[in-house]
């Protein structure tokens, strides 16, 4: 039986004694597409950093297809890609220098062919040979978007990746999503935007101040229930520090 491509048991992680995740249990699997709702202050980008390998627990297990997550393993790594807020892109350098960059550190085979393949797939080609400093918002999203993919990893961890997107930047990221779950990708998508993220993942988790409390598949008799719960959360008032 394969590994779940995340498995997380009662992950916790704390700031400066303030619990951004309690005790989250969660499963992932390979292929599989999840929503992830929830204020903000929820614990969302928190858990995606921990899948990704950049934060280590408090206190629990986070495994990536079975290996430990919480040690930097590299190999996780090259199975995983992370869009978050943080483009991690070299200002300077244009989205083909980046791109060719990325291409080595991942070990891309044929890293030319692949660099123009990922550039033409998130519409960057009229853009490839600026500055990513001279790029805008929408465009440098698209190019992070392609540092994600170059490596055609089994895994994509994204950050509400529609932020900053035009209509026509959105169709595209929708189609990419499309294509990588079709290969068999697994997919963690965070957004505040229910209909485009239930658009791309049939099953949905709410996070509300660090706990899960809801997580299902959102089919037609179960969607007025989901909505409901998250109208709630989004109403809590912010939870005070620890």
């Amino acid at each position: 039986m394969a590994a779940a491509a995340i498995e997380t048991r009662g992950l916790t992680r704390n700031f400066g004694g303030v619990p951004a995740l309690r005790g989250v249990d969660f499963t992932l699997a390979p292929g599989e597409a999840v929503a992830l709702f929830g204020p903000n202050g929820a614990g969302k980008s928190t858990l995606l950093r921990l899948c990704a390998t950049l934060l280590r627990p408090s206190s629990g297990s986070v495994k990536i297809f079975g290996a430990d997550g919480g040690s930097g393993n590299p190999q996780v790594r090259r199975r995983t890609g992370f869009l978050s807020h943080q483009s991690f892109l070299y200002p300077d350098l244009t989205p083909m220098e980046n791109l060719s960059f990325y291409a080595r550190m991942f070990g891309v085979a044929d890293p030319p062919h692949r660099v123009h393949d990922v550039i033409e797939q998130v519409g960057l080609v009229g853009w490839a040979n600026r500055p990513v400093r001279t790029l805008s918002r929408g465009l440098e999203q698209r190019c992070a978007l392609a540092r994600a993919l170059l490596h055609e990893p089994d895994l994509l961890l994204l950050d509400e990746p529609f932020t900053g997107l035009d209509v026509n930047a959105s169709a595209i990221l929708r189609a990419v999503l499309d294509t990588a779950h079709r290969r068999g990708a697994a997919l963690v998508m965070t957004t505040h935007d229910v209909a485009q993220g239930l658009a791309s993942c049939r099953r949905a988790v709410i996070l509300a101040r660090g706990k899960l409390v809801w997580d299902g598949a959102v089919a037609s008799e179960a969607r007025d229930e989901f909505e409901r719960r998250l109208l709630a959360v989004m109403q809590q008032p912010p939870r005070a520090a620890a």
